[in-house]
């Protein structure tokens, strides 16, 4: 009866837990997924970006952000600032409106749907009678015209969304000033375009698609002038002192019309095709901006010709005699210029173009000569190249920070020092108490260093691998290089790159030291680098070694890519990593794992094959080690093979499906040999109690077969100072766990320091670990004399954690996808484990010790394991006791990129990829929480028309 009992409820331990943990979505880094609509407030000088998911999301400075969701969850449309208030409207792609404010709530600012609305016509009429095709929020801040699809613009009040019926405006009645003639040739179909007069708030310009402009005087409901145009239309703008506008079309040209003060007929003052003659893309929208030197900006999208240019992405800025046309790697979803928004200003002056494409957000510097971009501190293209793996690195030193900001700062040259122009609100989040790396590998062969300590994650600094290897892209080649007369002007801006030259050059693992700047960095084709920091350009030798990881086997073939091909002679890096040494493993299969040892110099490096250790000081190979099992066929294929046998799949399903339905029968029926009946009656006794803590009902979980394919894959690789031979004696060791459950030990013998480059490493190995259900090792890890985890490698030197006990006992601790173990050091006995898949149904994906501080007190602090499962849930589990402390629902279980993409940080935070190029951070700890915290001016307009300042505070959290 006592396995039925359960532990008690210890009251102290609950309340420590609720100082401790507790979970939170606290931010979204990087470029919204999806992006569907632009919106732009000069007044709070602050933007938001709409998504096909039907997220919303505003920027200002630095730190300022907020967002919200409508609960439709569909794409937003068009999204528009109401003038000189803390008020948006989104249209959604279901044809409604919503209204979003930003309001004070219990002492902070959200923003929050106040409204929604959808127009309706009247019975029986069609749905294109008031499918919204144009909003114009009106300076008085009171209504909304809405242009349809039938031609009629339909007036609601705000807030409310009423629809004031005796303003509407009716295509019939914009016709009868028209002339008959043109009528009868065009009628005025979907409105394209709404546009309030610069001065006279009482008019505005309708845009209808076949051509036809009026100016409407609201007051006396009719038209004044109308303007008859040959082309479809796509857009208008009006000139800042309201004498002209300009009308943008389908056939690749814009038109300069006049508004006089009495009631002639217009006639339009210029009409160009910027890049014909010969047939071009629409122009879809157009800027013309006033300048104090008399020459004006013209700035329009499209109008590229269609033969030659018609699928290229492009925005044009014409000044003068200066033009270049902004090539976009991306569609271009929407743009606008910033300039002087002062009422009593005489010219526009703009000073910047923030274009958001479908990749990424690109702004550009319209005071600077050449129109450079400029680095935005936020809203990054974290998947300008696909990431195909991140490691994140805590509490960085102040010195390697700056080393670091510096190499990029050299990269930077080619940016414009503007300061970020949309700069609304003010971030008052407290200064991050420490400085956080958080480094993504790329398909394309690089490795970015982005700042991850507060709400933006900002780019430091980027690492190119490519310069090793020869590849069919010269790096050397600069794709902005125009000749003189080169037409249409083109120039390629923005990082967003999706084509790799070779997928072979993608990063799949990271490791940094952040004490002695030894990065090492492992790829695709088998390839390790080992760099280290100098802060000058260099041009040296790569050396290179190769680790043939089947030396001792015979009979297999490699039927996976090649290895990359390396350049001979020297090599010039930028200041920065520079790499020193190349490991090659041979087959050029996938780098697993990979783990650095900074104080020791020495790196280890596993794939599908085995592992392998690197001397990076001697710069010579200490052994190598097959994992491979004489089934492990799937492993010679490698990952970019095309090819897979749907035979031997079939096989290999049937053969599963066999030992499934006989494997009770071969449990009776075949004896097992005698040390492993000796190694099961050792364990009985401690199995059995065990068994009194767990749940009535467990899983059966039946023990993999060593025939399973990748059973060699080499999954977690750790090095330790601990006590592997006796119990007396100390020494380094490395520890490599596989997907087949097994786990190797081998005793290291470092020369000491003054023979250290002429004694060579030896290695020996000392234990081999079999676990009986054969679950890939996904963790190891070893305990001290006080049951703290050892510190890493410099730590204490750099008298950053204390000395580990050398006294005490030393134990080992095994993760296993199915359960952890921890065994007894030296002599590997087991002394206590947790079945998380018997019990739970759930295998783990990843896991990391973390430091939890309470959040009441600076005395008390604990290390923990937090543990992320194939479900999407995050478990925290105690050490050295392995009780679970608390379970949390993070990432949906259908969500596998995801799941497999995140990071866990040593202060209880993580990141993981909720799109290819967005991460959403959490945390687990009371203690460290990094989330948006904010001061936005709102405008309060009293009676007498008097503007008042005051500030809302922003503390956005996401639940």
């Amino acid at each position: 009866m006592r396995r039925f009992l359960r532990p008690g409820h210890d009251p102290v331990r609950e309340r420590l837990k609720r100082d401790l943990f507790q979970f939170n979505k606290t931010v979204e880094h990087g470029f919204p997924h999806q992006p569907s609509a632009l919106g732009y407030s000069p007044f709070l000088r602050l933007m938001a970006i709409g998504t096909r998911s039907g997220a919303i999301k505003l920027y200002g400075a630095p730190g300022v952000e907020f967002m919200g969701l409508h609960e439709e969850n569909n794409t937003v449309m068009q999204i528009h600032f109401i003038p000189d208030q803390c008020q948006l409207v989104t249209l959604l792609d279901d044809n409604s409106l919503h209204l979003w404010s930003l309001k004070q709530h219990s002492g902070a600012s959200e923003l929050r749907e106040e409204q929604r609305f959808t127009l309706k016509g009247p019975p029986g009429s069609p749905p294109s009678a008031t499918q919204i095709t144009a909003v114009l929020p009106h300076s008085s801040r009171e209504v909304l015209y809405l242009g349809t699809e039938s031609g009629n613009i339909f007036v609601v009040e705000l807030p409310s969304f009423r629809v004031l019926e005796d303003r509407t405006i009716t295509s019939e009645a914009v016709l009868q000033r028209v002339p008959e003639d043109y009528c009868n040739r065009r009628s005025c179909e979907l409105v394209e375009a709404l546009r309030e007069h610069p001065k006279n708030p009482d008019q505005i310009l309708i845009g209808y698609s076949r051509g036809l402009i009026v100016l409407w005087d609201l007051q006396n409901n009719k038209v004044t002038h109308h303007f008859l145009g040959s082309q479809q239309l796509e857009n208008l703008y009006w000139q800042r002192d309201g004498s002209k506008f300009i009308s943008c079309h389908y056939d690749g040209s814009y038109t300069q019309w006049p508004v006089s003060s009495d009631n002639r007929q217009p006639e339009p003052l210029e009409n160009l095709v910027p890049y014909g003659p010969f047939p071009c893309k629409a122009i879809s929208k157009i800027y013309w901006q006033t300048t104090k030197n008399g020459l004006p900006y013209i700035i329009f999208q499209g109008g590229m010709p269609r033969a030659s240019y018609g699928d290229r992405h492009s925005i044009s800025v014409v000044h003068g005699s200066q033009q270049t046309a902004f090539d976009f790697t991306s569609r271009v979803i929407d743009f606008f210029i910033i300039f002087s928004s002062e009422p009593t200003a005489e010219f526009d002056d703009p000073s910047a173009m923030v274009v958001l494409a479908e990749e990424e957000l690109v702004v550009i510097d319209l005071k600077t000569a050449g129109w450079p971009a400029v680095h935005p501190p936020y809203l990054a293209s974290l998947h300008c190249s696909a990431i195909t793996c991140s490691h994140h690195v805590s509490n960085i030193p102040l010195k390697l920070w700056e080393r670091i900001i510096s190499a990029g700062s050299k990269q930077n040259i080619h940016y414009s020092n503007m300061p970020w122009p949309i700069d609304g609100g003010t971030n008052v989040a407290p200064d991050p108490p420490q400085r956080d790396l958080l480094l993504t590998g790329h398909e394309d062969g690089t490795v970015r260093f982005w700042d991850a300590s507060g709400v933006c994650l900002h780019l430091l600094y980027k690492l190119s691998t490519v310069r090793v290897f020869l590849t069919d892209a010269d790096p050397n080649d600069n794709m902005n290089t125009l000749g003189e007369d080169e037409w249409p002007p083109l120039r390629k801006v923005g990082t967003f790159d999706p084509y790799s030259d070779d997928p072979r050059l993608g990063i799949q693992k990271i490791y940094l030291c952040k004490y002695s700047g030894y990065l090492a960095v492992a790829g695709t084709a088998g390839q390790v680098l080992v760099m280290e920091l100098d802060d000058e350009d260099a041009e040296h030798v790569v050396d290179h070694a190769e680790a043939d990881l089947l030396q001792d086997q015979e009979g297999y073939r490699w039927k996976g890519h090649e290895k990359l091909k390396t350049r001979d002679g020297p090599v010039r890096f930028e200041a920065g990593f520079q790499p020193f040494v190349l490991v090659q493993c041979q087959p050029p299969a996938v780098v697993t794992s990979l783990a650095l040892h900074s104080e020791w110099k020495l790196v280890a490096f596993g794939t599908s094959h085995g592992f392998g250790l690197f001397d990076h000081q001697q710069k010579r190979l200490v052994f190598v080690k097959c994992t491979l099992h004489p089934s492990d066929q799937l492993a010679l294929e490698g990952p970019l093979s095309r090819v897979k046998s749907l035979k031997k799949s079939l096989r290999q399903s049937f053969r599963r499906i066999r030992r499934s339905r006989v494997s009770s029968r071969k449990r009776q029926g075949i004896s097992r040999n005698a040390s492993e009946v000796q190694e099961a009656n050792a364990k009985y006794d401690q199995d059995a109690l065990q068994e009194m803590e767990l749940a009535p009902v467990q899983r059966k979980i039946e023990a993999r077969s060593a025939e399973d394919s990748f059973t060699g894959f080499v999954r977690t690789l750790y090095f330790a100072d601990t006590f592997l031979r006796d119990s007396s004696r100390h020494c380094p060791s490395l520890w490599a766990g596989t997907n087949g459950g097994t786990v190797y030990a081998f005793c290291l013998r470092i020369p000491p320091a003054e023979r250290r480059m002429d004694e060579p490493v030896r290695a020996e190995q000392a234990k081999e670990i079999q676990l009986m259900h054969r679950a890939p090792v996904v963790g190891i890890l070893v305990l001290d004399g006080r049951s703290t985890p050892l510190p890493e490698p410099l730590e204490v030197a750099h008298d950053l954690s204390k000395s580990p006990d050398m006294q005490g006992s030393h134990q080992l601790l095994v993760v296993s996808e199915e359960q952890f173990k921890v065994f007894t050091l030296p002599k590997v006995s087991s002394k206590l484990k947790l079945k998380l898949t018997a019990l739970e149904g759930c295998r783990v994906r990843k896991v990391m010790v973390a430091n939890f501080g309470s959040c009441k007190t600076d005395d008390y602090s604990e290390n923990d394991l937090t543990v992320l499962t194939n479900l999407g849930d995050i478990q925290i589990i105690s050490l050295p006791f392995l009780k679970l402390q608390i379970r949390y629902p993070c990432i949906r279980k259908e969500d596998v990129s995801g799941i497999a993409s995140c990071v866990f940080t040593k202060y209880g935070q993580g990141f993981y990829l909720i799109s290819p190029s967005e991460f959403e951070r959490f945390s687990l700890s009371t203690k460290w929480l990094v989330e948006p915290r904010c001061i936005v001016d709102v405008p309060e307009v009293t009676s007498n028309n008097h503007v008042h300042k005051s500030g809302i505070e922003n503390a956005v959290r996401k639940s």
